[in-house]
């Protein structure tokens, strides 16, 4: 395993300080705040911790990972406000909120605290298994993971060796993409465009629990969807005349997946306006299944040169 993925895993793994509070390291890395993905995923965890293992009613203090097999109950939508930057040198601690204990349904709200004011909120429903009626979009068109060059190989050109396999190195994540990078597009004029396609897997394998591969997915859901914003634009981070931050997440999660699988994640762009930017993503398995939706607004300013 990857020693950027057991580092993810051990962010993950939240420390139980209370009853429905819990504290989660940052990463050491030097960045001026915390990846949202990072806390988005911490609050889930945080909301799947506390979801009862047996009745609705019931509570339960127990700490371990616990997905589908939590009183049947699987995460099946979150949705989510990043309200203050987080700061990479303190943990984070989340408060959970029980709003509901249903037959069919459990809701939760996160709120993740810092210097004692809420940096984030997130809502989270988690629902027993049923069935009903069926359909989903077809999976777009897309390369074999295993026939696109892998993120050194992409980055070296664009950055040079050191620096490509020091930002591949720190990503927890196998990423390749079947489009055009932003840092290409901002180069060359005829690669822009409003979509982007990714394969993406972690970078080692995982237990069996779902709520892990959920939270994973969470993680990478953020790490390249505001990105398709600048791609139809010709911007890139890092071109000094760029900012940006996430405003809200939500996801919508369908079937079960295996975050270490080759997942492609189809984005996006149906708006851009009043410096914020809209962005979509669907996940696929390489079999063509629909597993996950994501929908992300994001603060895009552009200051010139």
């Amino acid at each position: 395993m990857k020693e950027s993925l057991k580092a993810l895993l051990d962010l993950l793994d939240l420390e139980q300080i209370e009853n429905d509070i819990f504290r989660g390291r940052t990463s050491d890395e030097r960045r001026q705040r915390v990846f949202g993905g990072q806390v988005a995923a911490q609050a889930l965890v945080a909301a799947g911790r506390t979801v009862p293992v047996n009745r609705p009613a019931e509570r339960s203090s127990s700490v371990e990972w616990r997905g589908a097999g939590a009183g049947g109950r699987s995460v099946h939508s979150l949705h989510a406000y990043f309200i203050r930057p987080g700061d990479p040198l303190v943990p984070i601690v989340y408060t959970v909120d029980r709003v509901r204990d249903g037959r069919s349904f459990t809701t939760r709200r996160v709120v993740a605290v810092q210097h004692g004011k809420a940096i984030f909120t997130l809502s989270a429903s988690f629902q027993i298994v049923e069935d009903g009626p069926a359909h989903q979009a077809a999976m777009p068109d897309a390369p074999a993971p295993e026939t696109l060059p892998d993120g050194l190989t992409r980055m070296t050109p664009l950055f040079g060796e050191v620096a490509a396999r020091e930002f591949v190195t720190r990503r927890p994540f196998d990423i390749r993409h079947a489009t055009p990078l932003s840092w290409e597009a901002a180069k060359d004029p005829a690669l822009v465009t409003s979509e982007s396609k990714v394969w993406l897997r972690v970078d080692g394998e995982l237990p069996d629990d779902p709520l892990l591969h959920v939270c994973l997915m969470t993680y990478a859901s953020d790490m390249t969807l505001l990105d398709t914003v600048l791609l139809n634009h010709g911007l890139t981070w890092g071109d000094k005349q760029t900012m940006g931050a996430s405003l809200d997440h939500a996801m919508w999660f369908h079937r079960p997946f295996r975050a270490d699988d080759w997942l492609l994640y189809y984005q996006d762009t149906p708006f851009a306006g009043g410096a914020r930017g809209l962005a979509r993503g669907q996940v696929f398995t390489r079999s063509g299944e629909l597993v996950v939706s994501v929908m992300q607004e994001g603060l895009i300013r552009v200051t010139g040169d």
